[in-house]
């Protein structure tokens, strides 16, 4: 115990010396540190794949989930999207030095708030060894260094990829420290980041399941931006188009039945649930999803089993569907309300109107019209990756790229100003 609290504390001292001057590097520098990684990443595939092969192995024995394993899992392709976000990230404006408000007094004195690093943030992450590279890279542009803490089921991946990316970072000429990851698999360690290192960790990431985020949030004695569970609705409106919502259903529910923006419960309006929903259940059996739904759905489809209490609002993480028949508009943002997680609800509807009401009404964190579930992701946003979906309603909320991952300060400029007693 006493060696963790020693190599916790040292991580936490290289952090904010490394911190110091990452806060000074040029824009330039921090954007090929990052390409520098994805190239080293793109070299190291076959050491990384084959550490990989190792967790996935152990993951097997260990019967983990398949939803879990399929997170875990990484192939040739999968690196080549992990180094090609890097460069997306790269390649992105600076976030820092941005001007954010500007304005002047009538003394003279003139106002900047400026975007600026948070410092050295802490991420806690499960399963998924590629956010070892999206959040080292995510924070590294935003002028901010990490120190990163990946599940101990793919400990061994996730040191691989960051042994590469840090390479890259010292190609460039930037502190090796600007990037650490806690190499040992003991909890404690996690212990001592929620502690936040002697005043040296300035903000804690949560990635992962239940469990986890409230561990971090009952635990942490810093600021913690949460990442929690995907509870995902999608709403069928009566004034949907049957193809659209057919497509968008079978895609939301199934191109990857394992990510927080897989959708968990199917809401569809009456009007419309006789004639669309067994059409929307062929497709969903022959992809080999479980219905579960209320005694109306039931009617309406034999292979629609009963739904039970439990089933409203619970994230499956497999290809499992909730399935619910409401009376209207209100009834289905009622449901959202009362079950969601504030994480990505969407809305099929050829009603702009409608629309509008249900972006407005829905207090989650992405609100979607006519589109799948699945596009809650950074690197769909246009942010090249993210280190979560935030569903707090503080400081960022949604994909957190590296523009949510900056803070600011205000820079104020005069010319000899005294305030008067």
């Amino acid at each position: 115990m006493d060696n963790i609290a020693k190599l916790m504390g040292e991580m936490g001292q290289n952090a904010r010396a490394a911190s110091d001057q990452l806060r000074l590097a040029p824009a330039e520098q921090r954007a090929n540190a990052i390409r520098e990684a994805a190239n080293a990443i793109e070299q190291a595939s076959p050491a990384i794949l084959e550490a990989n092969q190792a967790d996935m192995a152990r993951g097997i024995a260990k019967e983990i989930s398949p939803a879990f394993l399929d997170r875990m899992r990484l192939d040739v392709g999968r690196v080549k999207v992990m180094a090609d976000a890097l460069r997306t990230i790269a390649d992105q404006p600076d976030p820092l030095g941005v001007e954010l408000q500007s304005w002047q007094q009538p003394n003279g004195l003139r106002f900047r708030k400026v975007a600026v690093p948070i410092g050295v943030i802490g991420i806690v992450y499960e399963s998924r060894p590629n956010v070892t590279a999206d959040a080292a890279a995510l924070c590294l542009r935003s002028g901010n260094t990490a120190i990163l803490r990946g599940g101990s089921d793919a400990l061994q991946t996730s040191l691989s990829i960051f042994k590469a990316f840090q390479a890259g970072v010292i190609a460039a000429g930037l502190p090796a420290h600007c990037v650490q990851l806690v190499a040992i698999a003991d909890r404690a360690a996690v212990g001592h980041l929620l502690a936040g290192l002697d005043n040296c960790l300035d903000l804690m990431i949560p990635r992962g399941g239940k469990s986890l985020v409230d561990r971090v949030q009952r635990e942490a004695r810093i600021p913690v931006l949460s990442h929690l569970e995907g509870i995902c609705h999608v709403y069928v409106h009566h004034a949907a188009n049957s193809k659209m919502a057919r497509e968008i259903v079978l895609n939301a529910k199934m191109r990857r039945v394992g990510i927080c923006g897989a959708a968990e419960c199917l809401l569809i309006d009456r009007a419309c649930a006789t004639a669309l929903l067994p059409q929307i259940a062929n497709d969903l059996h022959a992809a080999g999803c479980e219905m579960r739904g209320d005694a109306v759905a039931q009617a309406l489809d034999e292979r629609i089993i009963a739904a039970t209490k439990s089933d409203w609002g619970h994230e499956f993480l497999a290809p499992v569907l909730a399935i619910r028949v409401v009376d209207d508009l209100q009834m289905a943002m009622d449901h959202i309300a009362h079950y969601g997680s504030a994480h990505t609800d969407c809305i099929i509807t050829d009603d702009q109107a409608i629309a509008k009401t249900f972006q407005q009404s829905v207090d989650s964190a992405i609100v979607l019209h006519n589109a799948s579930t699945q596009f809650a992701d950074g690197g769909e946003f246009g942010f090249g990756a993210e280190i979560g979906i935030a569903t707090g309603k503080l400081h960022a909320r949604g994909p957190v790229g590296a523009t949510q991952l900056t803070s600011y300060a205000y820079y104020v400029d005069g010319a000899g100003q005294t305030r008067p007693d």
